[in-house]
């Protein structure tokens, strides 16, 4: 069965020329061309990804990825304008699994939703697999159900969030750099940025630490990478 993707850019020429090339890949693809349309689309269609452009009519793209993360946790590839840095980490900040700066390649555009799409699936593949769960002082993390509780208490984390507490925490004491980390937890390396990387760190740290600024699991080597602590 095809994935679906969800496309949605104003500028409809880029949105045609996106449908083209990801239909050629044997996607299945819908448009949407402004905010409003994006979030009605999640929600009737429930795509397996979604590429979301910042600049919307009616609803940015900040204001679609907040509605669609109440609810679902599909990936999410935000495309962003080169000069517009901060609104790359605001995205992934806000929830959003990457991003990918125009203008792109066709090439780039693949191994980015490839990844991403790849990523969903093996969500979905573990979550009937035997009970793994780790613990470690007051965190556990359940690998098949995707979840994370602290104190008995489960934190809302983004798919990305936990796909990469679960790659450190099965390897714990082990040092990744982030280029290491973008390979494993993203999918990919020759496109990555590394600063996803450390934005995604700081979130996990916000959910997952008593104090995010001295960190007891997630913790930094400096000049090297970042380690999980058991």
């Amino acid at each position: 069965m095809a994935k679906r993707i969800l496309v949605v850019d104003d500028e409809k020429p880029i949105a045609d020329i996106l449908k083209f090339n990801l239909e050629k890949e044997n996607y299945e693809v819908v448009l949407a061309h402004d905010g409003g349309e994006a979030v009605t689309k999640v929600f009737e269609w429930d795509p397996d990804l979604i590429l979301l452009d910042i600049m919307l009519p009616i609803k940015d793209g900040f204001e679609v990825l907040k509605e669609i993360r109440q609810e679902k946790n599909t990936p999410v590839i935000m495309l962003t304008a080169k000069e517009e840095e901060v609104d790359k980490i605001l995205g992934l900040e806000m929830g959003a699994d990457d991003y990918i700066t125009k203008p792109f390649s066709i090439r780039e555009l693949s191994a980015r939703v490839k990844a991403n799409i790849r990523r969903g699936e093996m969500t979905i593949e573990n979550a009937s697999g035997p009970k793994n769960i780790i613990k470690s002082g007051d965190i556990e993390i359940d690998l098949n159900k995707y979840e994370v509780k602290k104190d008995d208490k489960v934190i809302d984390l983004t798919l990305r969030e936990f796909e990469l507490l679960k790659f450190m925490s099965t390897k714990p004491e082990q040092v990744f750099s982030r280029e290491k980390l973008l390979q494993e937890v993203w999918g990919y390396e020759y496109y990555g940025d590394i600063r996803t990387v450390d934005v995604t760190i700081r979130r996990l740290r916000e959910k997952i630490e008593d104090d995010s600024s001295s960190p007891q699991y997630v913790i930094t080597k400096r000049g090297v990478g970042y380690y999980f602590r058991r």
